[in-house]
């Protein structure tokens, strides 16, 4: 874990590799419970099987809203207590974004007090008085815990920070490492590491990465919070040889491979589900039924509940049929 004072320092040399989002497999009436036999078996599955570098808990993917204090504080603990017994030095990357501020504060000192390495917050869901706003939430926040912050910009909360509000949070809270870029307006993130250098930016529009960014030393090479289970298997690890090469700066070779590994056309042909409900066609959601799904056809335990807790609709057959389809053509999952 690292502290406020030495989180820039470290953030250099630990944010490195993919950094899974975690689901949260429901059971019981309504979803009303969590199956924590599954929920370990995810992270093993990350951790050893496929043997990615971080994971990110209890984060939109994890659908956080929809999730009591108690549970966010237990699916962390779990996640350390398995990941670590099978990969002592993997980041623990926890999301305690929360509409109150003392909830987030409460969070944040719970993985500060278990042994995550770093807390993402999300910019606030509800009454963000602009950066202003935001930048008085992380300071209510970095006051009074001491463990490595990271924001999460993303345009599911319904304000999307400009690159002179994050830099201004950044140069105010030194314990603001890092950034997840999760609106998709690559420009903006060349302009935030222009103002705030010291910001390590995983940009979610990851075209950047072909166009040089890494070698640039605009983005990090690491993917802090993505659904990389969905795009490995044991058998064929598609997502991990993509990113290696990126890494290596070898971009040739990775368009190469993204196009005939078949990488490129399934994020295609799976379309817009992970990400878009077709009832608010304009918000950024995390559909967490339709990864839970798509995790489902890989043979991942996703719970006897299937679906999202509420406010979040059921996955609708057509996407399931767009998704398995998908699978099926990059060749995943048998016909």
């Amino acid at each position: 874990m690292a502290n406020a004072r030495d989180a820039r320092e470290w953030a250099r040399t630990a944010l490195r590799g993919i950094g899974d989002s975690l689901y949260t497999p429901f059971c019981g009436t309504d979803g009303d419970d969590i199956d924590w036999d599954g929920y370990r078996a995810l992270v093993r599955h990350c951790i050893s099987t496929l043997d990615h570098q971080m994971l990110w808990c209890t984060s939109g993917l994890a659908e956080f809203w929809a999730l009591t204090i108690g549970e966010r504080k237990r699916l962390l603990e779990v996640a350390i207590a398995e990941a670590r017994a099978i990969k002592p030095d993997v980041v623990i990357q926890a999301c305690t974004s929360a509409t109150a501020a003392k909830d987030c504060v409460e969070l944040t000192m719970h993985a500060q007090e278990v042994g995550a390495d770093i807390v993402y917050i999300q910019t606030p869901m509800m009454e963000a008085h602009g950066g202003q706003g935001v930048l008085d939430f992380f300071r209510y926040v970095a006051d009074r815990t001491d463990i490595a912050l990271g924001m999460f910009n993303s345009p599911s909360s319904g304000y999307v920070l400009t690159p002179a509000e994050g830099a201004r949070i950044a140069a105010e809270i030194p314990a603001v490492c890092a950034t997840k870029e999760g609106a998709f307006r690559p420009g903006s993130s060349r302009m935030l590491h222009e103002l705030a250098p010291e910001l390590l930016i995983w940009e979610c529009d990851t075209t950047v990465y072909r166009a040089g960014w890494l070698r640039d030393g605009i983005v990090v090479p690491a993917l802090l919070g993505t659904s990389g289970y969905l795009f490995d298997t044991p058998q064929r690890r598609i997502f991990s040889e993509y990113w290696n090469l990126v890494w290596d700066d070898k971009l040739v070779e990775a368009m190469d491979y993204a196009r005939t590994s078949g990488l490129d056309q399934f994020e295609l042909d799976r379309g817009p589900w992970f990400t878009c409900y077709p009832g608010r066609a304009d918000y950024f959601t995390h559909w967490g039924g339709a990864f839970k799904y798509a995790a489902s056809l890989l043979g991942l335990p996703i719970g006897d509940y299937p679906h999202s807790r509420p406010p979040q609709a059921h996955v609708p057959p057509e996407a399931k049929t767009q998704i398995r389809d998908a699978y099926v053509r990059i060749g995943l999952l048998e016909n």
